[in-house]
């Protein structure tokens, strides 16, 4: 009876540590302390399972990405009232992106909460960014979306995001997935795909990216170039997610 109260107790503790930390972090308290706590639970720590799936971050990482790409989207459409939707679909995807989860993680402290037995120092690795989306689905399901929308504005994009530097942020994501091919002795082929006129002397370019001869990602724009890298943001974005372990498959 000792033991089963001081396990009890210990498990409390635990709890509590996580329920305080988030409370520094971002100045609530969680009703749900169980949910955050399978929030930063990554599968490699996930012993039990239920029909087969295992009790892992992944499905809250899921809804959690779902959120945050509404709140970010209504966020971006309201600051810039007179930006075309290709500025606002690239604002987004650089405010999303893998990569930039992985510093938000970081810089918010959530990377320390993480159970994981996986080194999450390696390149490429996405579990801190994925636990990010993971308590954002946490958040959601303990508070509701406009708190959730509330927290992700004030104590996340204004406090922790330079917009004005996400705008003119050049990134050749084009150089860095032939990079990565380069290393792990793959082919990296960009063809054209189609060219579209669209009535203004100006053409629509599709550009298709293949590793190995598999197509992964096509990307469009009125130049070439800039139709090559969307492609290949989109493949590095995978990447991201891989962790490494050649998961998805590339």
């Amino acid at each position: 009876m000792r033991l089963f109260k001081f396990n009890r107790l210990k498990q409390k503790t635990a709890e509590q540590e996580l329920s305080d930390a988030i409370s520094n972090i971002f100045g609530y308290k969680p009703k749900n302390v169980a949910i955050y706590k399978l929030a930063f639970c990554h599968k490699s720590k996930a012993d039990n399972t239920t029909n087969g799936l295992k009790h892992g971050n992944e499905r809250l990482e899921y809804l959690g990405d779902a959120v945050l790409g509404s709140v970010v989207a209504d966020f971006l459409f309201k600051k810039f009232p007179f930006k075309e939707e290709g500025f606002l679909t690239e604002m987004r995807s650089r405010i999303v992106s893998r990569s930039n989860l992985n510093l938000l993680s970081k810089k918010l402290g959530l990377e320390k909460l993480i159970d994981s037995s996986k080194d999450r120092s390696v390149p490429g690795s996405s579990i801190a960014g994925d636990a990010f989306e993971a308590f954002i689905g946490a958040l959601y399901l303990d508070r509701g979306y406009n708190f959730t929308k509330s927290i992700i504005i004030q104590h996340i994009i204004q406090t922790h995001l330079d917009i004005d530097e996400l705008i003119h942020r050049e990134v050749n994501f084009k150089s860095k997935v032939i990079e990565w091919a380069q290393k792990q002795r793959k082919a990296v082929v960009f063809n054209l795909i189609s060219e579209e006129e669209n009535g203004k002397k100006l053409k629509l370019y599709t550009i298709e990216l293949c590793i190995d001869r598999r197509p992964f990602a096509s990307g469009q724009d009125f130049s070439i170039k800039k139709a090559e890298q969307r492609a290949a943001q989109k493949v590095w974005d995978l990447l991201q997610i891989s962790e490494s372990e050649n998961d998805s498959g590339i």
